[in-house]
């Protein structure tokens, strides 16, 4: 599979190429359009639990979509809900691994597989939810952010801290720890519109995005007729 970001950096959208016969895999309601041809399958991937598990605790779709061209080939577009950015991540030999926070997993080749994995009270904590989407194997995967996309490539041993509404994946090489704001001081977290932060260190590639889809659902909130000042 071949992907074509097209329309990028604000209304991106993936244009997933692929050979005579060939699959890929997809979220539930992300195609909006497909050439001629292509067959369309919705499943439970992986049966019952594992379908439970992604829309539960990983926050994406019950449902995995297949999409199989036809012997002429074809190409299946994807896009996200909230405008923003995409991105590929290349998963090969000696790094066929990388993990996803919830609702930013959008599409992948057939040789990759994804599942809901337990990313330990520290995200539970910082209000990610617990949960971790990890994409595993080799192909491609395509991941999208709300707003614009930045890739931070740490060094050994260098470190960043982004806030936790605002990271969209990262590589298994990433140790990381997640943190009040303000170290220590919870009211002055607080104060500072600041709660949870993670900070990590290198090596390996961290993906963020400028805008928190937390961040937009409160204002939304906060505007609707009733809502709170």
């Amino acid at each position: 599979m071949r992907v074509d970001l097209r329309h990028n950096p604000s209304w991106t959208v993936a244009r997933c190429i692929l050979a005579p016969g060939e699959q890929m895999k997809a979220e539930s309601g992300a195609m909006y359009a497909h050439s001629a041809g292509i067959s369309i399958e919705a499943k439970m991937e992986g049966g019952l639990m594992a379908g439970l598990r992604r829309s539960v605790l990983g926050g994406e779709s019950m449902f995995m979509t297949t999409y199989t061209a036809s012997h002429n080939g074809g190409w299946v577009d994807v896009a996200a809900n909230l405008p923003g950015d995409a991105i590929t991540i290349d998963l090969e030999p000696g790094q066929d691994r990388f993990l996803l926070t919830k609702g930013c997993w959008l599409a992948n080749s057939a040789g990759v597989g994804i599942d809901t994995k337990w990313g330990g009270a520290r995200n539970l904590f910082g209000g990610e939810g617990g949960f971790l989407v990890e994409a595993t194997g080799h192909g491609v995967v395509v991941a999208s952010c709300f707003g614009a996309l930045d890739v931070i490539d740490l060094e050994a041993g260098e470190q960043v801290v982004v806030d936790t509404g605002h990271v969209v994946a990262y590589a298994p090489t990433i140790a990381y720890n997640i943190r009040r704001a303000v170290q220590g001081r919870s009211i002055q977290s607080m104060k500072s519109g600041e709660g949870f932060v993670f900070e990590f260190t290198g090596p390996g590639r961290v993906l963020a995005q400028s805008r928190n889809p937390s961040g937009l659902l409160g204002y939304i909130g906060a505007n609707l007729p009733g809502g709170r000042a």
